[in-house]
């Protein structure tokens, strides 16, 4: 940019004979290139691994030819993006950098050899960090267009948490319409996308597990046949109840410690449990001699591992997202709306598991 610069002023200068007009034409030029390359936008920044996050002003990047340029309106708080603004995320980031794994916007800009979107689409996308922003910069690859009908609000709810859950669900555990399914940390954002996923789209009976009264009643509303809480008694004691001692098929497992024991104990013969998380902090070992005598597979979904590892299937979880929330077959629970100044405020609200469904985060 500097050199462009540079090179129109040398070019005014030896042209300085021109004619009054030509010469306000250039001026007008290079203002226009000193703008663009002046201008801000706000953005999050973690500057300090576990101390509060900042708002600060950022100079826009120029775009590579396969970039776009989003407005950011709404983006997604998962508590991947704490556990990164903690330095304990399994993918490391530099200081400072912009947290935020997914948002939705309106292109403002495309590069010079982008084909898949044009400026004002509609768009959700998924990124490694930089969403917590007004503007974010992604390659076209990583936009998906949102279909009419679909808010900015409920888009930017639907990646991480569905996505996660169509791939568990679908990919990974195979389910079958008619089989049982115990989602754990079931008012969560990924714990009610599974419900929403399985009662819904794969039409099985679900068996929420919660800890507490309230979250168990969300979870029957949005679709489960029954709730568990498992701060009163026995999960495996109370599903053994639910099934008549036959056991669920899948488990989607997001809590870890002794809930993940007493889940993988709830299984019925060749049932399958999906690891998608530790809301609980504790990571479990697997008894092995449980996965020989019933039959049953362990299984792990980490969702954003797929964008390197097999794009085809990372990009049909999203795809299926938008499909299911066009025509209604799912609905996204968004549970809190903050600010972005606010956004310290909504990691809060995750940490202390206080939310339910998603916590997005609106950028005016």
């Amino acid at each position: 940019m500097t050199a462009l610069l540079v090179g129109l002023l040398r070019l005014q200068h030896s042209r300085s004979s021109a004619s009054g007009k030509q010469l306000l034409g250039l001026s007008s030029l290079n203002n226009d290139i000193l703008s663009q390359s002046c201008r801000n936008y706000r953005a999050i920044l973690c500057t300090e691994l576990t101390k509060p996050l900042i708002t600060r002003n950022l100079p826009s990047p120029s775009l590579q030819p396969h970039e776009v340029r989003v407005g950011v309106h709404y983006c997604g708080v998962n508590f991947a993006d704490i556990l990164a603004c903690k330095g304990l995320y399994q993918e490391k980031h530099c200081l400072p950098f912009t947290p935020g794994m997914e948002f939705s916007g309106m292109v403002m800009e495309t590069g010079a050899k982008v084909s898949t979107v044009q400026e004002g689409d509609r768009v959700i996308g998924v990124t490694g960090t930089s969403a917590m922003a007004e503007e974010c910069v992604t390659d076209q690859k990583m936009l998906w267009p949102i279909p009419e009908g679909v808010s900015y609000e409920e888009a930017a709810a639907l990646p991480v948490s569905y996505g996660t859950a169509i791939l568990a669900l679908e990919h990974r555990a195979r389910t079958q319409p008619g089989e049982t399914v115990l989602v754990t940390a079931a008012a969560g954002a990924t714990g009610l996308a599974a419900i929403d996923v399985a009662a819904n789209v794969l039409k099985a009976k679900v068996i929420a597990a919660a800890g507490n009264d309230h979250k168990c009643n969300l979870a029957l509303q949005k679709g489960a046949a029954h709730s568990v809480n498992y701060t009163q008694g026995s999960l495996k004691e109370e599903v053994k109840k639910l099934t008549d001692n036959r056991g669920v098929n899948v488990v989607l497992e997001a809590v870890g410690g002794d809930i993940f024991k007493e889940a993988l104990h709830s299984l019925a013969w060749e049932g399958r449990i999906v690891v998608v998380g530790f809301a609980g902090g504790a990571i479990p070992s697997v008894p092995a001699n449980l996965l020989l005598l019933k039959n049953v597979s362990a299984l792990g979904v980490f969702w954003g591992r797929y964008r390197e590892e097999d794009f085809p299937v990372f990009s049909s979880s999203l795809s299926s997202a938008l499909w299911y929330c066009q025509e209604r077959r799912i609905q996204p629970h968004v549970g809190a709306v903050f600010n972005l100044e606010e956004v310290n405020e909504a990691f809060s609200r995750v940490t202390q598991r206080k939310s339910t469904g998603k916590v997005v985060i609106s950028i005016k």
